[in-house]
């Protein structure tokens, strides 16, 4: 029986420009003792879905400026939190967070709720997890949008910020995920901070987003490095599908000097949109992105 917590509803109430309703999984195969939120827009029958992928210490509120640009083109949204993260339950012990324990979980959540025909979007460890999953279901995915993430394939050398960002976690075990998204995003107002320190209560909510610094594999043996090589080269073999990728320019931990490794990772990626005064949660400029994806994929209305 796994320990967890769940966050109460009240905290979540009038959330500002993010009125979507939540849905519940709590029978997914492998995790039956937690309950899993994911957000679901859109008519179910489109045949463009958007698989949005939040990373640290966010979840799916990050969304919240381009899922209404999918909506009005037409298209079906899907928005997990992790385990740990947002609505989804909260394990509260450290050891429970693994990289294959949450990979696993959006595996078995693909399956369950039956996506295809995928677009991928994704950012921090929306990456580092999605970018390993087309490989798993090379029939479902068909473009990536990404933003400022990686392939954690151990065998280059991490940014000096993400080091810097680790270790402040790491001697922080009360992390504040408003303060610490809001000092990188400084176009958010407190309403919107508050949003986003609403999953965690107290500290006993926090062993997610304390753990997930210490899973980024950024050396060749560390857990899920082999997976995010295998990725690699899975993308480099055998990928055939539409990639847009867009980047904060004044983003220290994952900005343009990683999205340019992780360019030469995918297969005829261009060149990525350059968001001048975005930092590590770029998002927050999602609606422009979104439209200019749309635009790069032929999929504006």
């Amino acid at each position: 029986m796994v320990e967890f917590v769940r966050t109460p509803d009240e905290r979540f109430e009038n959330l500002p420009n993010f009125p979507y309703e939540p849905y519940y999984i709590e029978n997914l195969k492998g995790y039956e003792d937690l309950r899993m939120c994911y957000y679901d827009e859109g008519p179910v029958e489109s045949n463009e879905v958007f698989l949005c992928l939040h990373g640290e210490p966010t979840w799916s509120y990050l969304y919240r400026k381009m899922i209404p640009v999918f909506l009005n083109a037409g298209y079906r949204i899907v928005a997990p939190d992790y385990f740990g993260f947002g609505r989804s339950d909260k394990p509260v012990k450290d050891e429970i967070y693994t990289f294959d324990f949450h990979r696993n979980s959006l595996i078995e959540f693909i399956k369950l709720i039956k996506l295809d025909n995928l677009t991928l979007v994704c950012q921090d460890w929306g990456g580092l997890f999605g970018l390993t999953l087309p490989m798993e279901f090379p029939n479902k995915f068909k473009r990536l949008i990404i933003m400022d993430t990686i392939l954690g394939t151990g065998d280059f050398e991490i940014s000096q910020g993400f080091k810097i960002f680790r270790e402040f976690v790491n001697r922080t075990p009360d992390l504040d995920a408003g303060r610490l998204i809001s000092g990188n995003t400084p176009i958010l107002t407190p309403e919107e901070v508050a949003a986003y320190d609403a999953p965690f209560p107290d500290i006993k909510y926090k062993a997610g987003i304390r753990k997930f610094p210490s899973l980024v594999p950024t050396s060749y043996d560390a857990p899920g490095a082999e997976i995010s090589r295998n990725a690699r080269d899975w993308f480099q073999k055998e990928w055939a599908g539409e990639s847009f990728m867009a980047v904060g320019m004044a983003d220290p931990v994952l900005g343009p000097p990683m999205m340019q490794i992780l360019r030469e990772m995918i297969p005829n990626c261009p060149e990525p949109m350059e968001i001048k005064d975005a930092g590590h949660f770029v998002q927050e400029w999602g609606e422009e992105i979104a439209k200019m994806a749309l635009e790069a994929f032929k999929l504006e209305k």
